[in-house]
C-alpha cells in the first residue's frame, strides 16, 4: 500500500506542471485533457474545458505526484498539509527553497534546526505548502 498526493489546481494545472518541472525536476508520466478523454460520457468537460488537464502524474524524485485543473470553480485552496521534500546537503536545499518560493510565501526561513541541518517551510506560488529538509542521518 501507498499513497500518492493529488492535488487540483483550480484551472493552472498545466502551469503548476511546468513550474515544478523548472523548480523540482517534476518529470510527466502521463497526462490527459479533458478532450481527451476515452468515455465522453463519463467525465463530460465544462465549458471551455476541454484544454485543460483531466488527470496528469508527474514523477519528482521517487514520488508520484497527482494533478488535475479540476472543475475550475474557484481558487485552490490547500490547506492542512505540506509536501515534504528531502536534499542531500544544505545548498541543495537553498536552491530547492529558492526555487520554490519564487513567486510564494516564506512560512519559515531556511535555518538549521535540532532536527535538520537545514530545514525551511515556504508557500508556493499555487498555495501548495512545502517543507524543504535535510534529512538527520538515523542512528
Amino acid at each position: 500500500m501507498k499513497i500518492e498526493p493529488y492535488l487540483f489546481f483550480e484551472g493552472r494545472a498545466e502551469e503548476a506542471i511546468e513550474f515544478y518541472k523548472k523548480t523540482v525536476g517534476a518529470q510527466v508520466q502521463m497526462m490527459m485533457r479533458f478532450k481527451e478523454c476515452p468515455d465522453p460520457a463519463g467525465c463530460p468537460p465544462g465549458p471551455g474545458m476541454g484544454d485543460k488537464i483531466m488527470h496528469a502524474t508527474v514523477q519528482i524524485g521517487s514520488t508520484a505526484v497527482m494533478l488535475s485543473d479540476g472543475r475550475c470553480e474557484s481558487k485552490p485552496t490547500f490547506e492542512g498539509f505540506a509536501l515534504s521534500i528531502s536534499a542531500a546537503d544544505p545548498a541543495e536545499t537553498g536552491k530547492l527553497f529558492k526555487a520554490l518560493s519564487d513567486g510564494g510565501q516564506v512560512v519559515m526561513p531556511m535555518a538549521k534546526t535540532f532536527f535538520s541541518p537545514a530545514f525551511g517551510m515556504l508557500k508556493d506560488k499555487f498555495g501548495v505548502m512545502w517543507m524543504v529538509i535535510v534529512p538527520m542521518p538515523m542512528p
